[in-house]
């Protein structure tokens, strides 16, 4: 299993970390981890718990003329140079002491094609590595741009256009390859992760994570072991529903042991009753993937959530440490997934070492101390046992995309992790696809947002966030914050003993990092999902964050976020000690429920709520209640004017906008839909007439 590795490939790789190893004791912050293994641990040492209360912005850059979309990128730092990609992609390089614009390069996403993203046209970053710039488009291209000019270099199509496929994590670079994923497992899509020459733009290589038709091949790395290995755990006609198991965020690399670690994703639908006929451990969904770099070849696989119906992905961040354990040194590949264990694995061999619930878990009783596979409970196959299962964690996860971090001197993991969770009740027989919507396999009614506004105050009030600082030798937590809302920022911490979030009220804040302790907190001017970095020049220590709220909580659930300051704000925000700068303040203008009548009839409305529920609600909210993201209808002016709203909805008359246009409706459709929102509108308006 374990081949010597090739010795170009090595060597290739053992210059680029050596490189971004140096940058990063300068004060560069060279990769997207930081480092190969993805500790977001900065050894600067310069901000203290004993001033970091002087800590002030010196300078940002307002980019909400670009979007007011999810801003979620982590800035690289390289040779003074910082470079982040907005959302819809556009990347831009900075003076990294000075804020001063560098180039910009905008590769023109079409707008119209918002509606294949689950949540949102963002981007988590770009890849920088010999003199080049690697973005990743939502629309699914891999450009390589020159650091030093934006000058386009190479470009090249990840993905096939005809499917709702998007890109939207990082790329990574591990010596002469730079690597890329994709995302859109509830649109019907098979995942696979890609490798590029960072030359020529090339294919070098790619690793499909679900299996094709029966008696087909691929022609990919992937083939043999999807045939010896994966093919088995399937059945039914799952490669009719794509599959999922999307490569859309996380992944680590084992200099020492050239391995390359990557999550997948969840499977497509979500129900696996209409995935896989119910049957099957469905590899390689919900797993960690070790391979080779240079060729793709499979080295192991560890799956944590056998036959995932619950959108328990592992692509949430890995980071690679050595820990003593039971008085050994051990490799180890940690993850705080979604289903709510933290994971200890060998990253050699892929054994499973540990797995302790971090947050609140009850769709599990606890994992096999040897095989680390869960004791389910049986009561949640819900698309088996036609029965609703309530559980925590939700499809959100105990932890979600937003990074966590480690320090190998406290020995702790920085954790951004979510409390809430979710009642799955699967979709009746009649359960059918559509376009750019995501098809879950679960009943759109029975799993809605609920409109009474006392049962929505309830459920805000059962959901929080948080910040967790774990140890994963004593698995246990060490300390905790909470958090109001539940979908906050990702995590940093230093070896100047202080951890940076930034969460959902705009408050980027410092924790003593073996306390927990809060040392000072800034309000940036929206909420904040990114996580934040920092990086040196000059001997002054900078931080900095993308400041802009959205993404897949206030995008989908809107009601769930009510406490979140979800100002129309994208902005780059740089902070040092005795910073001068001075942010805007931008107050948004008051708004007032003022719908036309609701005169529709009651069947009307309701047939109006169920097209709504499963066309439009993972963009526009939940109850008609939107994150602030993306318009909320109830304030539309479209509302009093049927055909204009059908020029919108139908007809794609703000495509460019990102409203794509829903031409499988019919103007029955049309006219059910706006007159379910009218009628929300107009019961919001009277409760808050009320109060």
């Amino acid at each position: 299993m374990h081949r010597q590795p090739a010795r170009a490939g090595l060597l290739a790789s053992a210059t680029l970390f050596a490189a971004a190893a140096a940058g990063a004791a300068r004060g560069d912050w060279p990769l997207h981890g930081l480092d190969a293994a993805e500790t977001r641990y900065s050894p600067l040492t310069t901000l203290t718990p004993a001033n970091v209360a002087r800590l002030a912005p010196a300078w940002y850059a307002d980019l909400s003329g670009i979007s007011h979309r999810a801003f979620e990128a982590t800035p690289v730092v390289v040779g003074g140079r910082l470079y982040i990609a907005t959302p819809w992609s556009v990347a831009i390089a900075y003076d990294a002491r000075s804020g001063r614009e560098l180039w910009r390069y905008d590769p023109k996403v079409p707008r119209a094609i918002a509606g294949k993203g689950c949540c949102g046209p963002v981007s988590r970053g770009v890849a920088v590595a010999g003199g080049r710039v690697f973005l990743a488009t939502f629309d699914g291209r891999l450009i390589a741009l020159a650091a030093d000019s934006g000058r386009l270099l190479w470009t090249t199509q990840t993905v096939d256009t005809t499917r709702d496929y998007t890109v939207t994590g990082a790329p990574r670079v591990v010596g002469r390859r730079v690597l890329i994923g994709n995302g859109g497992a509830e649109l019907g899509v098979r995942g696979y992760l890609s490798a590029y020459d960072t030359e020529t733009g090339q294919l070098a290589w790619r690793f499909y994570t679900v299996p094709p038709r029966p008696g087909t091949r691929d022609g990919a790395v992937s083939d043999a072991v999807l045939e010896s290995r994966a093919a088995g755990t399937w059945s039914g006609r799952w490669w009719e529903w794509g599959g999922g198991g999307t490569v859309w965020d996380s992944m680590a690399y084992d200099a020492r042991h050239d391995l390359l670690y990557v999550g997948v994703g969840n499977g497509g639908p979500w129900n696996r009753q209409l995935r896989s006929a119910g049957r099957g451990d469905n590899l390689f969904l919900a797993s960690i993937l070790a391979l080779r770099p240079r060729t793709g070849e499979y080295v192991w696989h560890f799956q944590q959530t056998p036959g995932d119906e619950w959108d328990y992905t592992a692509t949430q961040s890995i980071i690679l440490a050595d820990l003593k354990i039971d008085g050994r040194v051990r490799h180890v590949l940690m993850q705080a997934p979604k289903n709510g264990f933290f994971y200890v694995l060998d990253r050699i061999s892929g054994e499973f070492l540990s797995g302790t619930p971090y947050v609140e878990v009850d769709w599990a009783t606890g994992l096999d101390p040897h095989s680390g596979r869960p004791f389910e409970n049986p009561a949640i196959r819900y698309s088996e046992n036609g029965a609703p299962s309530a559980q925590r964690p939700g499809p959100l996860g105990g932890h979600n995309w937003q990074p966590m971090s480690y320090s190998p001197a406290t020995r702790l993991a920085y954790i951004p992790v979510i409390h809430a969770g979710f009642n799955y009740v699967a979709a009746g027989p009649d359960y059918a696809t559509h376009p750019a919507t995501p098809n879950l396999g679960l009943d759109p009614l029975a799993t809605a947002v609920p409109e009474d506004p006392a049962i929505i105050a309830s459920a805000r009030a059962s959901a929080s966030g948080g910040l967790l600082a774990w140890d994963p030798v004593a698995r246990r937590a060490a300390w905790s914050v909470s958090l109001p809302v539940p979908w906050n920022g990702g995590t940093l911490v230093t070896a100047g003993g202080l951890v940076f979030q930034g969460d959902a009220q705009g408050d980027l804040s410092a924790y003593a990092a073996r306390s927990g302790a809060r040392l000072w907190s800034l309000n940036l001017g929206a909420g904040i999902v990114a996580p934040p970095i920092s990086y040196a020049i000059g001997g002054r220590q900078y931080v900095a964050v993308a400041v802009g709220y959205g993404g897949g909580l206030p995008q989908v659930a809107g009601a769930l976020t009510a406490a979140a300051r979800a100002t129309a704000i994208n902005r780059l925000v740089v902070l040092a000690l005795d910073g001068k700068a001075t942010l805007p303040v931008v107050v948004p203008p008051p708004r007032v429920l003022a719908p036309p009548p609701a005169t529709a009839a009651p069947q009307q409305v309701a047939a109006g709520k169920g097209l709504y529920e499963r066309r439009c609600y993972h963009c526009h909210g939940g109850a008609v209640i939107s994150g602030g993201e993306v318009a909320d209808l109830r304030y539309s002016a479209l509302l009093g004017d049927a055909r204009a709203f059908a020029a919108v909805v139908h007809a794609g008359a703000m495509a460019d906008r990102g409203m794509p246009a829903f031409t499988t409706l019919s103007a029955e459709d049309l006219e059910a839909i706006r007159a379910y929102v009218i009628a929300r509108a107009n019961a919001d308006a009277r409760t808050a007439n009320t109060h």
